[in-house]
Parts: structure tokens; sequence; C-alpha cells
């Protein structure tokens, strides 16, 4: 496949132009003309573009890429390195954040609320379309007790997880929203939730969960933002046939 019909295929796709974000969306680093061989990860880190270059790949995926607001744009050190691998051995780099967090079926969310069998789904924000929320609000089939749900989000992304437990209500309706999300946890209170997931825990949102009465997890935000790139390489390879993998570089944040 062509680079430029490759870029079409995933902003076709993920309809990054739907979004106002923090980095810039689709292709971030020119490489290779043709693309056969993807690796996607989370993040767009030294060990992944090793990986990648292990591999052969001609493209990369991630959802933290390069170029973020407000960093600084020198080229120099750790950038310098990362570039560098990448623009010697001619391999692209596509970076999809908030548009590989809210696809409704690829996204992050849908994914972990996939491993959660989450029904009846609806954006976390009012009056937000699904596919264009930042986070999503569901409901389990009946209600479970606090065990057993902590054993289902350890399951879903195979990790120990922080669990703040305010009350002995059983769970049912939940809102989530991966990676560094746990501001919207108020929202989570507003949408009717018995239990907000998100990747990250601040030192308030303890206190906010505890005074709003809402059950609060914090399971990592790298283990909650691996479903949107594992379900893009599947996408690439089942339905396009590209060669695509998904690397995980572990990361306990």
């Amino acid at each position: 496949m062509l680079r430029s019909e490759f870029e079409l295929l995933l902003d076709k796709t993920l309809s990054p132009n739907r979004f106002k974000d923090y980095a810039p969306n689709g292709l971030q680093v020119e490489g290779k003309k043709d693309i056969n061989r993807v690796v996607t990860g989370v993040t767009a880190c030294q060990a992944l573009i090793d990986a990648a270059i292990e591999y052969r790949a001609d493209a990369i995926v991630v959802h933290h890429g390069y170029f973020w607001k407000n960093e600084d744009p020198r080229v120099v050190g750790m950038k310098y390195r990362r570039l560098a691998a990448l623009i010697k051995n001619d391999i692209n780099l596509y970076g999809y954040h908030l548009p590989l967090d809210a696809h409704p079926t690829l996204g992050n969310n849908a994914g972990l609320g996939d491993a959660l069998g989450l029904v009846d789904r609806e954006a976390l924000q009012t009056g937000v379309p699904i596919e264009e929320g930042i986070g999503i609000v569901g409901s389990l089939l009946a209600p479970i007790a606090k065990a057993d749900f902590y054993r289902l989000v350890t399951a879903a992304v195979n990790r120990e997880v922080l669990f703040e437990c305010v009350n002995e209500a059983d769970i049912q309706r939940v809102a989530l929203c991966t990676g560094g999300a746990q501001g919207y946890i108020e929202q989570a209170v507003s949408a009717g939730a018995d239990v907000f997931i998100t990747g990250e825990v601040s030192e308030q949102t303890i206190h906010i969960a505890r005074e709003l009465g809402i059950h609060f997890v914090a399971a990592g935000h790298h283990a909650t933002e691996r479903f949107g790139v594992k379900s893009i390489a599947k996408f690439l390879s089942e339905q396009h046939g590209l060669d695509a993998v998904f690397i995980d570089v572990d990361n306990p944040a």
C-alpha cells in the first residue's frame, strides 16, 4: 500500500478532523513510499522504534507520538536519537491521540468497555455523539460486588489496579476514560455512574471520589491505552492484508 493510501485509510477510519488535539494526528515523520509491514504501540519511545527496526517495519502507528503543544521544539538529545533512528531506517511514524481514544469500535475506551462487557454505551459528555466523546458510560448486564468488579478490571488490563471503594453498594453503571483523565470524575458522577475508571490518579481525585460517593479505579495510563493500537493492528491485518503487529513496551505508569 502506498504511504498516501495508508494515511488516507487511517484518517478515514479515525476521523482526526473532529478533534482539537494536543499534537498533530496522522503522518508525523515521513519514511518509505510503500508500506506493507506495520508495528503499532502505545508510545513512540526508543524501545518501540528499535523493535520496529528489528521487525523491518515500514511504518509505526502509535497513540502517543511527537510534537506536543508547548514541548521544546529543538531536535536534540532524546528527540534527535528517536528521529534519527526513524529517518535512517526510512520508517513512517503515524500518531493518533484523541481519535484513537474516541473511536466507537477501535478506540481505547471501546476496547476497555468490551473487556468489561459494557452495554448501552453513550458518551460521557452530555449531548455528544459517542464517536466524538472523550470517555464513555455504560452498564454491566447485572450488578456485581466490589470484589468481583476488582477482579474484572484487573483481568481486563492485566495488572493490579488502584481501587478506592467508597461505599458497600454493588456496581453496575460504569464510566470510563482511558489515560490521564482523572479530571473527568465529576462528569462520571453527573452521568450517574457507580464507578469511574481511568488510567491515572491525582491526590485530589480520592477526596472527590469519597465526598461525591463514586468508586474510583486508576488502572494505569499505559495499560488502559493498549486497546486502540492493538485493534488497529488487527484491523490493518485482517481487513487490509498488511503485515501488522502490536508490540507492547511495558510501562508501569
